[in-house]
């Protein structure tokens, strides 16, 4: 029994044993879907974001004979997913997913977190990024770019962190909340300066392989095709699993976004007045989680696989909590972990999941609640912060 517990002891604090679970659960589930001949909508629209690219094809139309629905990306990700379409489908769209999954990784272990916290943010997050990777989300990777443009700036590299901004945001807009963190820039002319010069590279770069007029004019189009996106994700039952989509649905009201938006953005906003606390490692981390958790959950885009995004900064405020945890944290932790990470799977109990957790969009919920908790906590006297320092998290 010694043994035993000895062996497992070991597994758990080999970093091997996390990464397989990491890696394994993604790919899985991808090649299970493969093998049933299921094979992933998403990547088909990806791989024709560049293919209608260089033939300079509006990028936003139906092409029902190719794939169903419509692509909602910019032509900058025509190029990210360029390298995976030389290959044939099945390959290349496990080596995006595994591509997704390694991006991730990376910019959880560029964290200012001890190898222990980076670990558990891995343990914690691998069935959400495994929910993400089933439909061949890119949400792992928009993860990874508003993570690093955070390690990027607290470690000083303002030219890199400017050019994961700008990439995220060209993907798919999310990306643009990276902007918050240059109050945490000690070199913010720098960061002005680098912004200003990634936005052109970016913006231009995919003229390279189509034309500059017909990059203007799939801005445009891109454009008006959020707008029609956002419509359309107010009566969609699989999307818009925001804070607003589970009020109107609680209480079958429908009101305007902004109503529950502005107040969530000035309560967002409200802990960025503590300036003197911009270089404080605990406060910059508590933003940095509030920030993941708040670009999904007041998204009327928010979709489950979305929700890869919260869960990281869910997983980076609980492993970073101070110690001992309290009771109340330690249960809304497993509540998150059940409501939101759990409930897609068949681990959850499928008549609750029916007709409980998504006709009302219930996945949202416990991510408000701890986003709640993570702003009350940048609220604590500076003392506090100061004792975390002190502490090295």
């Amino acid at each position: 029994m010694k043994d035993i517990t000895l062996s497992l002891s070991k597994t758990l604090k080999s970093k091997f044993f996390y990464l397989i679970i990491w890696f394994s659960l993604s790919l899985a589930i991808v090649l299970k879907n493969l093998i049933r001949g299921d094979f992933p909508n998403n990547y088909i629209i990806f791989k024709y974001n560049f293919i209608h690219l260089i033939a300079q094809k509006n990028l936003f139309l139906a092409y029902p004979q190719r794939y169903f629905d419509l692509n909602h990306y910019g032509p900058l990700f025509g190029l990210i997913i360029a390298p995976f379409t030389v290959f044939p489908d099945q390959i290349g769209v496990l080596l995006w997913v595994a591509f997704n999954c390694w991006i991730l990784y990376v910019a959880v272990f560029q964290l200012p977190l001890s190898e222990i916290q980076k670990l558990m943010i891995l343990l914690i997050c691998s069935h959400e990024l495994m929910t993400s990777s089933a439909s061949v989300q890119s949400n792992p990777l928009i993860t990874a770019l508003i993570i690093l443009s955070f390690c990027f700036i607290t470690k000083g590299k303002d030219f890199w962190a400017t050019m994961m901004i700008i990439l995220g945001t060209l993907i798919k807009l999310y990306g643009i909340v990276g902007i918050v963190f240059y109050l945490f820039s000690k070199n913010k002319s720098m960061f002005r300066r680098s912004l200003i010069f990634w936005t052109l590279i970016l913006l231009l770069l995919p003229a390279l392989v189509s034309s500059p007029q017909f990059i203007i004019q799939t801005y445009h189009d891109w454009y008006f095709d959020l707008i029609n996106k956002n419509l359309a994700n107010a009566t969609s039952i699989m999307q818009n699993i925001s804070v607003m989509g589970m009020i109107e649905r609680i209480f079958s009201v429908s009101i305007s976004n902004l109503w529950i938006i502005i107040p969530a953005l000035t309560i967002y906003f409200l802990p960025l007045v503590r300036y003197k606390l911009y270089q404080n490692q605990r406060f910059q981390l508590l933003i940095l989680s509030s920030t993941l958790i708040f670009t999904v959950i007041f998204s009327s885009a928010a979709e489950s696989p979305t929700y890869i995004i919260a869960f990281l900064g869910v997983a980076i405020w609980f492993v970073t909590l101070p110690k001992p945890i309290s009771k109340f944290n330690i249960g809304l932790f497993i509540f998150a972990l059940l409501l939101t990470s759990l409930s897609p799977s068949d681990l959850f109990p499928k008549y609750i999941r029916i007709n409980y957790i998504i006709p009302y969009g219930l996945k949202a919920l416990p991510c408000f609640l701890i986003w709640l908790k993570i702003i009350k906590e940048t609220m604590q006297p500076k003392v506090f912060f100061q004792a975390q320092s002190d502490k090295n998290l």
